[in-house]
């Protein structure tokens, strides 16, 4: 557990976060490019300044080449990030790389929006390639 100086709610470091529990599986039909869109309103991780929890929508937007993301192993990869500190530009970073990692994909996009807190709105979104 990390304790952001002078805040009293510990978290954990980014070493939480586990890539290694995606999946994949074929992709039959590599010739035609297919959007695959995956989307869910219960991202969460910690906020690494406060150490409170945000809250968020998080998008995945891919073209498959060969491989697709099993969804069940992105759930649970995401739910690594619970208990991590970790600030939104580089949460939004982190899931790009893995997720690239693990299925080599065309393209894909990753967009976290974060709800509000203190009246500032939030969109953070990474690309590949």
């Amino acid at each position: 557990m990390v304790e952001a100086e002078g805040r009293r709610w510990p978290f954990d470091g980014e070493d939480r976060i586990d890539p290694g529990l995606l999946e994949t599986f074929p992709y039959e039909y590599p010739a035609k490019e297919a959007e695959v869109v995956i989307s869910t309103n219960e991202w969460n991780c910690v906020c690494p300044y406060s150490g409170l929890p945000d809250f968020g929508v998080l998008t995945i937007r891919y073209i498959p080449a060969a491989v697709c993301l099993e969804l069940k192993s992105l759930k649970y990869y995401l739910t690594t990030f619970r208990t991590v500190g970790i600030y939104q530009e580089h949460a939004a970073n982190r899931l790009l790389r893995d997720l690239v990692r693990a299925c080599e994909p065309r393209r894909m996009e990753v967009s976290l929006d974060y709800r509000l807190r203190g009246g500032l709105h939030t969109i953070v979104t990474v690309r590949h390639p």
